[in-house]
C-alpha cells in the first residue's frame, strides 16, 4: 500500500504560480504511475497531468499542457505538479493518485487518493 499527502495548494491571483508536491510514505513508490486529478464544485473529478513509473513518460489534459508540469523525485517518494499561467478556471480542489497497474486518465483506475489540497485562483 502506499499513503498520499497533497501540499502546496494555496490561493493566488491569475496568470502566478503554484508547486504542489505529492509525497508518498510506503514501499515500491517507483512501481506506481502518480497522477494528479482536480474537482471543482460541482463538477466531475477530471484528470490534470500523469506520469509513469520512471518518470520518463507524462500526459496532460489539453486544459493545461504548456501551463503545467509533473515530474517525480523517486528517491524523495514525491510527485511535483508545477502550475505557471493560472486562471480561474484552475480553481479546484487537486488530488494526488497513484496505481501500481494503471497508467491512466480516468480515476476509477487508481487504487489510492491523497486528501487534496485547495488551489483558488482569483482574477
Amino acid at each position: 500500500q502506499v499513503q498520499l499527502v497533497e501540499s502546496g495548494g494555496g490561493s493566488v491571483q491569475a496568470g502566478g504560480s503554484l508547486r504542489l508536491s505529492c509525497a508518498a510514505s510506503g514501499r515500491a513508490f517507483s512501481n506506481y504511475a502518480v497522477g494528479w486529478f482536480r474537482q471543482a464544485p460541482g463538477k466531475e473529478r477530471e484528470f490534470v497531468a500523469l506520469i509513469s513509473r520512471s518518470g520518463g513518460s507524462t500526459y496532460y489534459a489539453d486544459s493545461v499542457k504548456g501551463r503545467f508540469t509533473i515530474s517525480r523525485d523517486n528517491a524523495k517518494n514525491t510527485v511535483y505538479l508545477q502550475m505557471n499561467s493560472l486562471k480561474p478556471e484552475d480553481t479546484a480542489v487537486y488530488y494526488c493518485t497513484a496505481d501500481s497497474n494503471h497508467y491512466s486518465v480516468y480515476p476509477h483506475d487508481y487504487a489510492y487518493w491523497g486528501q487534496g489540497t485547495q488551489v483558488t485562483v482569483s482574477s
